[in-house]
């Protein structure tokens, strides 16, 4: 009786054996399995170091400019000059403008037959003056799918002289244009000038505004 006891007791203790191995053995292999599956799906990240260019920082502008001047008496005349600023901010800047412009005989002249108020030398016309901008509005331009160009609006105003009549006339200043960039250093300019200043050459104190039309070509450096 008692070695058929053991003997059940020793069948028991094998097939406990049995089942634990099979058990530790399945738990290896899904182990096994889990690692090698996150070897497979896990990616391999490689950090790249990444270095901006910098802004450019052309702030200064030269640029010449040709258009129409209409001078109050004197017709409607062709001007052209230059222009040099300095840009403070992304929106200040100072301009500084010179040009010149020759002017058309009055009507009274012109009815009159042989009367002449100024000279030859007398008709030239030039000016110079110093201007406070700002650029605003600032947006792009999309030519097609591949150029994008960009652009802003601005508005100015400044003081300086006109030479006319052989005469210095202090002069104030007010202006607005788009300005459109085909590059960083390079940009297009079309705007509209008003230039206002007291006379006496018809023998009363009047005071007038010479009205500008320009289109101009910048360049930045």
């Amino acid at each position: 009786m008692e070695s058929r006891i053991q003997r059940l007791f020793l069948i028991a203790l094998l097939l406990s054996a049995s089942t634990f191995g099979s058990g530790a053995l399945a738990q290896d292999d899904d182990t096994s399995d889990d690692d090698e599956l996150e070897e497979i799906i896990t990616p391999d990240i490689k950090r790249r170091t990444i270095k901006e260019d910098d802004l450019d920082s052309e702030n200064f502008e030269m640029g010449a400019f040709f258009g129409l001047l209409s001078i109050e008496d004197f017709g409607t005349n062709e001007v052209q000059g230059i222009t040099f600023a300095y840009h403070i901010t992304e929106d200040f800047f100072v301009e500084a403008a010179y040009g010149i412009s020759k002017t058309e005989k009055t009507s009274y002249e012109l009815l009159s037959g042989g009367v002449e108020l100024l000279t030859d030398d007398e008709r030239d016309l030039s000016y110079y003056n110093l201007s406070l901008g700002y650029n605003f509005l600032h947006g792009q331009v999309f030519i097609s799918d591949k150029w994008t160009f960009n652009n802003h609006f601005y508005i100015l105003a400044g003081a300086g002289n006109t030479d006319f009549a052989a005469k210095d006339y202090f002069t104030t200043n007010i202006g607005a244009g788009l300005r459109f960039y085909a590059t960083d250093w390079l940009a297009l300019d079309l705007s509209m000038r008003g230039h206002s200043f007291k006379h006496e050459l018809f023998g009363e104190s009047k005071t007038i505004t010479n009205l500008e039309s320009r289109l101009g070509l910048s360049l930045f450096f």
